[in-house]
């Protein structure tokens, strides 16, 4: 198998991956919306945290996964995990709630309830 036809199925399944990430993070986002939180990680509540652990895994392990394969085509990081990462965590009180930064995000990638 030459190099081209391996980066053209690595290439592919990127693509893939890419696309089953956005589902899970697009399900995961209807779900806050509607008025869960612990996705963002903005809430010290345990149960929270731990109902969301294996999203925020899954989603985590699925990025890397991506950017490793970004890494060996010479593409940049993908972007949106990069978003989801830097949106998680503590925030100032004023911030808004998770709900309404989830309805937030699925307006911005055009995905509404």
């Amino acid at each position: 198998m030459s190099r081209a036809d391996r980066l053209e199925r690595l290439d592919t399944r990127r693509v893939e991956l890419e696309a089953e990430y956005e589902d899970v993070l697009l399900e995961a986002l209807r779900k806050v919306a509607a008025g869960s939180w612990g996705l963002f990680g903005h809430t010290k509540d345990r149960a929270a945290h731990a109902k969301w652990e294996p999203v925020v895994t899954d989603l985590c392990d699925r990025g890397e996964e991506i950017d490793q394969m970004r890494d060996q085509l010479g593409l940049q990081p993908f972007a949106l995990h990069e978003e989801f990462e830097a949106s998680r965590g503590p925030v100032s009180t004023n911030a808004p709630g998770e709900p309404k930064q989830a309805k937030a995000w699925l307006e911005r990638l055009g995905k509404e309830l």
